[in-house]
């Protein structure tokens, strides 16, 4: 079956994207690297794993005039779905989680994740009583959605189904191919803090 490729998934985003906070991790960091360059830009990949979606939140939570969009890995999501619930719960308006199903712990090898082709993520949102959830696997439909995606108050919930990668683990060194993959986690933090209080 053919998926989105992450460029159709994250091209199109980059390009409407404004002064909202971008979380990324995983199979996401780098090639979100390729269409961003923004302060409000913070990669969470090599972080405690599975915690993209409530560090979204936290931040979410902090600045509730400043929409936040997580863009989460599939094998993340399910090591902490509990944060879907604990997300609806907090009622955060200004967040948007996308979940990028690729059924793959991507950066370790590609391993399939549990209930890989099978897991429905979108049906998980919905339970955990996500307002509104949507899910694409063209780009065509996911290109002409996104507009009011990003209008729509939160929280919201997106399943992109994209193809597997080849991304590996993100090593924060200067050959990485952004300032903001090449500065430690302690500096992001520290950058993004900076950048939040402008």
């Amino acid at each position: 079956m053919i998926f989105l490729t992450k460029r159709q998934f994250l091209e199109p985003l980059a390009r409407l994207r404004t002064d909202q906070v971008v979380v990324t991790t995983m199979g996401t960091v780098r090639p979100w690297a390729q269409f961003s360059n923004h302060p409000l830009d913070f990669a969470s990949a090599d972080s405690a794993m599975g915690h993209a979606a409530d560090f979204a939140l936290g931040i979410a939570l902090a600045q509730p005039q400043r929409q936040v969009i997580c863009l989460n890995g599939d094998g993340s999501m399910l090591m902490t779905l509990g944060s879907l619930v604990t997300i609806v719960n907090t009622g955060a308006r200004n967040l948007i989680l996308f979940v990028v199903q690729n059924d793959a712990y991507e950066i370790t090898g590609n391993q399939p994740i549990p209930g890989a082709r099978s897991v429905d993520f979108s049906g998980l949102a919905r339970s955990a009583g996500f307002p509104r959830v949507s899910a694409f696997d063209d780009a065509q439909a996911y290109e002409r959605a996104l507009p009011e995606i990003l209008r729509t108050p939160g929280p919201v919930f997106v399943n992109a189904r994209v193809d597997p990668g080849d991304e590996g683990p993100l090593s924060r060194r200067p050959e990485e191919s952004a300032p903001y993959l090449r500065c430690s986690l302690a500096e992001s933090v520290r950058g993004l803090r900076r950048a939040l209080s402008l």
